[in-house]
């Protein structure tokens, strides 16, 4: 089995336990919520894998790591795919004006709706093909949105927990997502400070 099979098998374990859950009535007294919630958990999870690629890659001098990072983000896609559709129809039917109006009602789920739709242009232009059409700096610069994409999950997970007073788990991603957006922050202050010096 090649690395990226096995990286595959693994993304998809969360999504077998919730489908085996699921048909065998084992996801807790509510299921509903406890599948928006899974497909919530896994899909930050794997942001914060998917933005750990580059730091990684650099510190360990690690060059093929980086042909796991598309990979990740699809995976990334496909689990808030997942949660918007659990969403859609567990809590609200699909019933689309009653989505909308609950969207423009509660600023939580204003906030993950939005990062939403700011990743779905990131994974539909995430192959090859794309990024010769864009151009490679247009794709970059489109591609940075991943970093408001992470600020507002956070966002949107703090105000879910903020309901419930629960807030251990968002203190563990915050605090992951820092360490992740500032290194980016440092690496980008010591290259213009490197090509200020030239």
């Amino acid at each position: 089995m090649t690395a990226r099979m096995a990286l595959a098998c693994l993304c998809l374990l969360p999504f077998g336990w919730l489908v085996w859950g699921a048909a065998t009535d084992a996801l807790s007294a509510n299921p509903a919520e406890y599948l928006i919630r899974a497909t919530g958990d896994w899909t930050l999870r794997l942001l914060c894998l998917t933005l750990a690629v580059t730091p990684l890659r650099v510190h360990f001098a690690w060059p093929t790591l980086a042909k796991f990072r598309r990979m990740l983000g699809l995976f990334t896609y496909f689990y808030v795919v997942l949660h918007v559709l659990a969403y859609s129809w567990f809590d609200m039917g699909f019933e689309i004006d009653d989505i909308a109006r609950d969207i423009a009602k509660r600023p939580f789920i204003l906030v993950g709706f939005t990062a939403f739709v700011l990743l779905t242009p990131l994974a539909a232009t995430s192959f090859n093909r794309a990024i010769r059409a864009l151009g490679a700096r247009r794709w970059q610069l489109l591609h940075k949105a991943v970093y408001l994409v992470a600020a507002l999950a956070m966002l949107h997970f703090f105000w879910m927990r903020s309901a419930k007073s629960n807030f251990a788990e968002v203190w563990v991603y915050a605090s992951v997502l820092c360490v992740l957006l500032g290194w980016r922050i440092r690496r980008w202050v010591q290259r213009t400070k490197d090509s200020q010096a030239i």
